[in-house]
């Protein structure tokens, strides 16, 4: 999801020695869909309150071709966070809240693993990826599409995810504290998040083709399809439709839309002649909260990163740089701004390539930095192929392996790992065996089902049905000293695997 994708945000670029133009960004657009394969793209850029230009590319889907236009809907992923941060901000204007207020003064039930955590766990803290807890943790109770977990749940189990390092002291990206976020702006106003987002909001900046969830759009028209490459052809998939996760990722919106959102954002919270959120708390979600590594190289000599609230923040080639990344399953998109310039950059994509809304991004942005720099598109592409050869590598030897088992026909007794396990969190899943073949299935999480290969060492693995996920995962069997298996792990197999896969944050016990 979207926090790996944003690793990619500040390298490299081709030449350029003016402000691009309309046909150079067109040019760029379509090099960029060939290279990436990515079926559809639309791209804005603002500059000192206008729109440059907003326009679609591709299309909306390989099954249709119906064509991208500046009004098609993309799902925004976790560029919806900023939004959820400017709801809080025009709560804390009215007097309702404070940034530092405790959690559980809104939320009783909020309970993380630690009871001093718990305790001084405030609203600023749900926002700043600070908790404690590892990356991702908890993004199997929404990750992938269709499971049952809802906001109470997230709520209750919080308390059994284990922090992987002291509360406040580093970075770990997370989208379960803007699910709590979300929730604490429908108690403090009475409203729910979409309500509040799209009242106050979307209304106001006329983001009228905008919805703040996939569930309220009323025509799906001229919306994209994601796509996902599975054995190097891309294939269509269902839009991400967990209503739960709307507080991190839920917004569908276009270009146009998105538009009027980035004038905003560089205005100081107005747009026109409406202040939605006071130029005090605008500032107060640029300030820097928690610090993450900076690479001081050319062409940006970035000196600082961190998160604010709701958004990343840096500095390149003396600028303050302020933007977001956000994805879902087949669909990636990128916000970038650059406050003193004028200058905001929103590109949206129905494939899950990153390199590509980068190679696009940093090109533009490039232009209104004066920066001669070198050829995105080739540089992510490169970059790209070396990652995936590397992980390939991994994952090849886990299935030849399991491919040598079963030409060998190397025995295991499976009635030794079939069962129920249960974690605390994630609740129960069952392996089963059926006409000599083990399988995986989630009682909550009903996506997660797969066929389970004996690997090396008493340890197995299992394939997801749904090849898209690109998530398969080893199960680390614990027996005791009788053979009897007490305890299992999991961990994914590739270095690729999104990190809302956190299988590593599971516990399960043999019932």
């Amino acid at each position: 999801m979207s926090y790996k994708l944003s690793l990619l945000l500040f390298f490299f670029g081709f030449t350029v020695s003016a402000q691009i133009s309309t046909q150079e960004v067109d040019d760029l657009v379509n090099r960029t869909i060939k290279a990436f394969d990515v079926p559809g793209i639309a791209v804005a850029i603002v500059k000192d309150g206008k729109v440059v230009l907003s326009k679609g590319y591709g299309v909306k889907s390989v099954l249709t071709q119906e064509k991208v236009d500046g009004n098609t809907l993309f799902g925004i992923a976790s560029n919806s966070k900023a939004f959820t941060t400017a709801a809080l901000a025009m709560l804390v204007d009215e007097g309702k809240i404070k940034w530092d207020d405790k959690v559980i003064q809104y939320l009783p039930d909020f309970k993380m693993y630690d009871d001093y955590v718990t305790k001084e766990f405030t609203i600023r803290d749900l926002l700043t990826h600070r908790s404690g807890l590892g990356l991702g943790a908890g993004d199997l109770m929404i990750w992938p599409d269709g499971s049952d977990f809802k906001a109470t749940d997230i709520i209750h189990n919080l308390r059994y995810l284990k922090p992987v390092s002291s509360f406040r002291t580093k970075y770990d990206y997370d989208n379960l504290m803007y699910i709590i976020a979300g929730e604490i702006v429908h108690v403090v106003s009475g409203k729910s998040w979409a309500d509040f987002v799209e009242e106050r909001i979307m209304k106001p900046l006329e983001m009228n083709n905008s919805v703040a969830s996939i569930k309220r759009l009323k025509d799906t028209t001229n919306v994209i399809t994601p796509h996902v490459p599975v054995d190097g052809k891309l294939k269509t998939i269902k839009r991400y439709e967990n209503q739960l996760f709307d507080g991190a990722a839920g917004i569908y919106s276009s270009v146009n839309d998105l538009s009027k959102w980035a004038i905003l954002q560089i205005n100081n919270g107005k747009y026109g002649d409406k202040q939605l959120f006071s130029e005090k708390e605008h500032d107060e979600m640029w300030q820097l909260q928690t610090i993450t590594p900076a690479k001081t190289k050319p062409p940006y000599n970035t000196h600082f990163a961190g998160y604010g609230l709701g958004w990343f923040l840096s500095d390149i080639k003396g600028y303050k740089q302020v933007s977001h990344t956000g994805g879902l399953e087949g669909n990636v998109t990128q916000t970038t701004l650059i406050p003193e310039l004028g200058l905001g950059i929103i590109v949206l994509t129905n494939q899950q390539s990153g390199a590509a809304f980068n190679a696009i991004t940093n090109t533009i942005k490039d232009s209104y930095l004066g920066i001669k720099s070198d050829d995105y598109v080739t540089i992510y592409s490169n970059r790209m192929k070396a990652n995936e050869d590397s992980a390939d590598k991994v994952t090849d030897e886990v299935w030849a392996t399991v491919a040598k088992n079963k030409k060998d026909k190397i025995k295991t007794d499976f009635s030794k790992i079939t069962g129920t396990y249960k974690d605390n969190w994630f609740g129960e899943i069952y392996i089963t065996e059926k006409k000599g073949k083990l399988y995986f299935a989630s009682k909550r999480s009903t996506q997660l089902v797969g066929e389970v290969f004996y690997y090396k060492n008493g340890n197995y693995v299992v394939k997801w049905n749904n090849a898209f996920f690109h998530a398969d995962a080893h199960l680390l069997f614990k027996y005791d000293e009788s053979g009897k298996v007490i305890n299992l792990k999991m961990l994914p197999i590739s270095e690729l695997t999104d990190f809302s896969y956190d299988f590593q944050d599971l516990d399960f016990s043999k019932e």
